[in-house]
């Protein structure tokens, strides 16, 4: 595949973000380049995961969320305040196990994002 210019600013803006939905990526882009389009960032973005250069997240409702680099975490999604953070992939291996002895399944727990809430919101819940 050859690297595009367009490709080439999705992938930029996605390194300096770490993390984002094609629609910041799209914002980040267009910050010097206003005539790339959602539609562009989309395509490079699916692209650029079938290449095996950028991987997916669903955080909870609403768009995946991009990472150039690999996940080697579990991301915990507060559905109260919206927060995110992220958990050393080993906070899994008790299910990551049950899951593969009990039903031969194998998780990817780096894929992940588990929603509850998090530790402020349940001290402020009454």
């Amino acid at each position: 595949m050859r690297m595009t210019p367009q490709r080439q600013l999705v992938l930029d803006a996605l390194l300096e973000m770490e993390h984002g939905t094609p629609e910041q990526v799209c914002q980040r882009v267009q910050r010097s380049t206003p005539t790339v389009n959602i539609t562009t960032v989309y395509r490079t973005l699916e692209l650029l995961e079938s290449l095996g250069i950028v991987r997916h997240t669903h955080l909870g409702h609403g768009a995946p969320t991009y990472s150039v680099h690999e996940h080697q975490h579990v991301h915990l999604v507060c559905h109260t305040c919206g927060d995110v953070v992220e958990a050393p992939c080993e906070v899994m291996e008790g299910l990551r196990g049950t899951l593969r002895d009990r039903h031969g399944f194998a998780l990817d727990v780096s894929h992940l994002a588990l929603s509850g809430t998090c530790r402020n919101c349940t001290r402020e819940t009454p």
